[in-house]
């Protein structure tokens, strides 16, 4: 399918920061290669001089999700730490919005949207269409994917973009995302302008 960039759109990279990549802390398996890709989108995104925003775990060290705590998860993305850093790989523009999510020690979020600046600042902005790729697809991409749809935005899944913790689970997940009405592109499927 050929889609456009429109005036109202707006690139959503979700959670490629270094806990998330090989060496850190809860690697994605080949969550590096979402890299290359979002640098290809990052770069249309930039010559139209349109909105990007990168979202980020940001975790006290006490979180909820951490397995100390009952969670399902090893301590990551903590706060201040390299780990919690966006990957350095990603060429972002100094106009990047960057959005810090799950950063009450009480409350885990998956998604870009839950009790963060996303939704307020797209709305602020006009934004219309998102175009989400990131980490991991079976959870947080989903999950801010699925809300976008829930928010009414055109959602566009970059297929080429995401990677997943479980390959199964990331095909369930993307299979959720389309039936739900995202539409799935590769960038071969842009329509530049």
């Amino acid at each position: 399918m050929r889609i456009s960039i429109t005036e109202k759109s707006a690139l959503v990279i979700v959670d490629v920061q270094n806990d998330f990549l090989p060496g850190g802390a809860l690697p994605v398996p080949n969550g590096d290669l979402v890299t290359e890709p979002l640098n290809n989108y990052i770069s249309f995104f930039k010559k139209k001089n349109l909105p990007i925003f990168a979202t980020k775990d940001w975790h006290p060290r006490n979180h909820i999700s951490f397995r100390d705590r009952g969670g399902p998860w090893p301590p990551h993305c903590i706060q201040h730490t390299t780990g919690a850093e966006i990957s350095g790989k990603l060429v972002l523009p100094p106009t990047v919005r960057l959005v810090d999510k799950a950063f009450s020690p009480d409350k885990d979020a998956y998604s870009g949207f839950q009790e963060t600046t996303l939704y307020p600042e797209l709305y602020k902005l006009g934004v219309k269409r998102l175009f989400i790729g990131g980490l991991a697809t079976d959870y947080c991409v989903k999950a801010t994917v699925l809300d976008s749809i829930k928010l009414e935005f055109e959602t566009i899944l970059l297929l080429d973009a995401i990677k997943g913790v479980s390959s199964e689970d990331s095909e369930k997940a993307i299979k959720e995302i389309i039936l739900n009405g995202a539409i799935g592109i590769v960038l071969e499927d842009l329509i530049m302008n």
